[in-house]
């Protein structure tokens, strides 16, 4: 007996032409974006074909995991969707192949797929976003007058912060500039403000031609004379009409080391992010050490008598001591205010070492949080895809619908919401709002729930997206109801009696005001009854009887005029304006709950008004169809 037989052939042949093509398109959707946020560092740079291809060529590799799990759940979807929109898997079912066997092989292939995932993200990614973070950062040191951005400081020109307020891009002109500068040493602080301003580099590249119109200059003068008084004459003031700097930068392209960028998580494996982790730890609680010891040092045991070395030889000497409240009624009032003022600096000084330590820690802490949830992620990504496979398959078998059009919206639907999802989770790890793990797994338990439910739906045959009964449902809900729709038959076999059905339509007439006189349907309706004594309304069932066998007579008719007349006939819901629900346990549920309970019996109020109107309704149509039977002449 073959394991793999020709119809797994066929299906694994046609998922994989699909994943193929998906995968690229994905990719490619995925590199056009990154390449559209990294558009302003690449253009005008002057960069060689070779630096762009690398460019374009490591972050593709950077994207492949990202492009994996979608082109899965796009491939899945749409391969199913194919099957059923053409009967094929109603026909596999049909020879009694469950859809569990039918999706068997593809769950291995998906299952590879995940493999090489994880794979490719340990051994190949972390490579390729080394060497994409060395040549991103080493376009973006390239000709750096054309990365000078608005409205904020520019600080990648050693010795220089550059603010500029506009930059007109087609001429290169900067306007409102302010610079900060001090190339010559901290005793040779200079602040320069002009006007306008142009910023060019040299043919050597090795300069920066620093070109400054209308402005003024402010210098330190500690440095020009050590004589002058700091009192009379703080700085110098130069006014210039213009002014050309030479500033030292290498503009050429330098590839910048590798090494910079090993603190980064992305650019390690599994055993690299788990010895940083390991380091990171080591060094965190050395840190947390050293300021405890310092802490004790300083601000504790430097303010008590010697031999205090623990607690409890604090405690024990705090207990010899006079009480606080006699000690400081003792002091004078000067002495009071010293004390005060003292204790007072001690805990700003404390407050504000506790405040820089916290963040030094929190520092590291946030460094360790990265690298443990990239190390996760190496496995949520992968496990991605084929949890993805479990959500297309079994949808693009409920919805069968092949193609680009239906597939691609549900899928990017989808995508989107394990993209939030994702990125919630990771953003409260990397917060420690949420522990790493439940942060890192979060969307990977959403996708497996999602996935069990809809493999569970498929495979029982259970119609999830039927926009009928959603529509039903809250039609239902709401108290709404749809109208009649009965066209003119093609073949009638019998046509109507004319000749006793004015006389029905009187007496159906007759029994609506017998209805209205009897039912009572202006009153308010008891609270218990509706709740905890449902009953029949006999009225209500024989009226609905009554007139559902007139409609399906008249709908007998050639007359289109009747025709219209029956399509105006309101929707009799016997029960509706009697008790909420059928189930008796239901309505005791909802009746007991009192606000829910409030609503439902207002529902229940307008049901019995809207039947007292369709009571109306039903002896008006009722005398029109009788005055056209008896104008045309039918049944004489």
């Amino acid at each position: 007996m073959k394991i793999i037989k020709k119809l797994d052939i066929y299906i694994i042949k046609e998922f994989l032409l699909l994943f193929a093509g998906t995968f690229f398109i994905c990719l490619f959707i995925f590199v056009m974006q990154f390449l559209w946020m990294w558009m302003n560092n690449l253009i005008g740079k002057g960069l060689t074909i070779d630096l762009l291809a690398k460019f374009f060529w490591y972050s593709s590799l950077t994207l492949i995991p990202r492009s994996v799990p979608l082109a899965v759940l796009l491939a899945s979807l749409i391969s199913f969707g194919n099957l059923g929109e053409h009967f094929e898997l109603l026909s596999m079912k049909s020879a009694g192949i469950p859809l569990i066997r039918i999706l068997a092989p593809l769950i291995f292939v998906a299952a590879i797929i995940a493999g090489a995932s994880f794979v490719f993200q340990n051994r190949v990614s972390p490579y390729a976003m080394r060497e994409l973070s060395r040549l991103a950062w080493s376009m973006k040191q390239k000709s750096p007058e054309l990365e000078i951005p608005e409205g904020i400081f520019y600080s990648e020109i050693p010795g220089y912060n550059l603010y500029v307020e506009h930059k007109d891009r087609e001429t290169g002109m900067l306007y409102g500039v302010m610079i900060y500068t001090n190339a010559g040493g901290y005793n040779d602080t200079q602040i320069v403000l002009a006007d306008s301003g142009r910023l060019q580099s040299t043919a050597d590249k090795m300069h920066l031609k620093l070109t400054l119109w209308g402005g003024e200059r402010f210098r330190n003068m500690d440095a020009q004379s050590s004589e002058m008084l700091r009192a009379n004459v703080p700085y110098m003031r130069e006014s210039f009409v213009k002014e050309e700097d030479i500033i030292p930068f290498d503009g050429n392209f330098n590839l910048m080391d590798a090494e910079l960028f090993s603190h980064n998580a992305q650019t390690k494996n599994l055993g690299e992010i788990q010895h940083s982790v390991d380091s990171l730890t080591h060094k965190a609680d050395s840190a947390r050490h050293m300021i405890y010891e310092n802490m004790m040092q300083w601000y504790l045991k430097k303010s008590l008598p010697v031999g205090t070395a623990d607690s409890l030889a604090i405690v024990a000497q705090a207990q010899q001591m006079p009480p606080f409240d006699s000690l400081y009624l003792a002091m004078r009032d000067e002495q009071r205010v010293k004390a005060w003022r003292g204790a007072l600096n001690k805990s700003e000084t404390m407050k504000t070492e506790c405040e820089f330590r916290a963040l030094e820690t929190s520092d590291r802490n946030l460094n360790v949080r990265k690298h443990r949830i990239e190390w996760y992620k190496k496995f949520t990504m992968s496990l991605a895809c084929l949890l993805f496979f479990f959500i297309g398959a079994p949808l693009g078998a409920i919805i069968r619908k092949g193609g680009l059009g239906v597939p691609v919206v549900v899928s990017v639907i989808i995508f989107i919401f394990y993209y939030i999802v994702n990125q919630a989770g990771e953003n409260n790890a990397k917060v420690a709002a949420w522990t790493i793990e439940s942060g890192t797994w979060l969307s990977s338990v959403v996708l497996l729930g999602t996935g069990i439910f809809l493999t569970h739906k498929a495979n029982s045959d259970s119609v999830v997206f039927n926009i009928e009964g959603y529509k039903n449902f809250f039609m239902k809900l709401f108290g709404l109801r749809s109208s009649r729709k009965l066209d003119r038959k093609e073949v009638i076999i019998n046509d109507p009696n004319y000749t006793t059905l004015p006389q029905r339509l009187t007496e159906l007439s007759e029994y609506c005001i017998e209805c209205r006189k009897t039912m009572h349907l202006r009153r308010i309706p008891n609270y218990l009854d509706i709740f905890f004594n449902p009953g029949q309304d006999k009225h209500a069932v024989e009226l609905s009887d009554r007139l559902e066998t007139l409609i399906e007579e008249l709908h007998n008719s050639r007359d289109n005029v009747i025709l219209m007349y029956i399509n105006q006939y309101p929707t009799i819901n016997p029960s509706a304006h009697t008790r909420p629900f059928n189930n008796k346990r239901l309505n005791m549920i909802f009746g007991i709950v009192f606000p829910l309970g409030l609503l439902v019996w207002l529902r229940i109020w307008r049901y019995r008004l809207r039947l007292r109107s369709d009571l109306h309704s039903i002896q008006n149509i009722n005398n029109l169809i009788t005055q056209r039977i008896l104008k045309q002449g039918y049944g004489q």
